[in-house]
């Protein structure tokens, strides 16, 4: 295990002797997801012993961001950190401290690669942004760039459409409340946090927490990374084939309503549902099913009541 202080932050940066992007690599965001901490440990090890060099631009890596999450070994310190992610003048928990040093560091990048790993089992996906729009929501201008990176991770599956999808979930909890800041707040990320300071950013979901594969398919995506931004001497990684893609829009969350909600199978995400297939059972036993064909995405069976459950998606064309 990395060493590192439960109750204070550590960062390494390379700078080029070029300009060039700015860039900033997260791992441990959430305490028990540690593929990118071993990727990021992995690449300051090669470009200490010059096996990597940056040319151009500078690059920070963070191999824990929670420490406290880190030194527990679970999801959240005190909450979840990546939600509801801010600066906060009056710092109430563990993860407000983070913010306030985190939030900053962003600011002063160009984009983001943040390293992730999940519970269920499944491959590799990454969570790209909005299209460009001028919104109110979740305004943006780097679809280009951003999804350009997202083709060249290594992996070949994409989605897209958390806040609003997320959002839509809040507003139901929060008895119809349309305050768009709600949304905001509660749904804010190390993403989406990067891209409302002008930034672009990626969540590169490295599979299964304990696959050993995970560390490195992280690895991977920084090398491309480095790559694909000119950063580094090295060929610029190709992009995934449009055939080979898989592109999916989150379109729905369902809430567990009660704790005794069970699903009616062990589901994973990205197993395919079809329309009125039973996805589980209310407490009432109240069959509950697919409204669409598409897919599962972070099926929850531990999930507390009034909480996300499941989210489903839909193929995106267009992506």
């Amino acid at each position: 295990m990395f060493p590192v202080s439960s109750s204070q932050f550590r960062l390494t940066q390379y700078d080029g002797q070029h300009e060039g992007t700015r860039l900033i690599i997260t791992g441990a965001v959430h305490g028990n997801e540690v593929c990118g901490t071993q990727a990021i440990i992995r690449a300051v090890e090669d470009l200490d012993r010059s096996v990597l060099t940056i040319r151009c631009g500078s690059v920070t890596f963070i191999p824990v961001t929670n420490p406290l999450a880190y030194a527990k070994g679970e999801r959240a310190g005190q909450r979840n950190l990546n939600r509801n992610l801010f600066p906060n003048s009056d710092p109430q928990d563990f993860e407000d401290h983070v913010a306030n040093w985190l939030c900053p560091l962003l600011t002063q990048h160009d984009v983001l690669l943040d390293l992730h790993s999940f519970s269920g089992n499944g491959e590799p996906f990454v969570m790209v942004g909005p299209r460009n729009n001028d919104g109110p929501l979740e305004p943006f201008k780097h679809e280009e760039q951003e999804r350009a990176l997202a083709r060249r991770l290594g992996v070949r599956r994409f989605v897209d459409g958390w806040l609003r999808t997320y959002g839509d979930g809040v507003q139901r909890r929060m008895s119809g409340s349309s305050e768009l800041q709600t949304v905001l707040r509660y749904g804010m990320g190390t993403t989406e946090y990067m891209r409302s300071v002008g930034g672009y950013a990626l969540t590169l979901e490295c599979g299964q927490h304990n696959d050993p594969q995970a560390p490195e398919v992280a690895y991977r995506a920084i090398l491309n990374t480095l790559a694909f931004l000119g950063m580094i001497d090295a060929p610029e990684p190709e992009p995934v084939k449009p055939e080979q893609m898989e592109a999916l829009s989150m379109v729905a969350v369902y809430d567990k309503q009660h704790a005794e909600d069970k699903f009616s199978r062990d589901w994973s995400s990205f197993d395919p549902v079809r329309q009125g297939e039973e996805i589980g059972r209310r407490a009432d036993g109240t069959p509950v099913l697919a409204e669409f064909d598409g897919r599962i995405l972070f099926p929850d069976a531990a999930a507390g009541a009034n909480s996300e459950w499941y989210y489903l998606t839909r193929p995106n064309p267009s992506f």
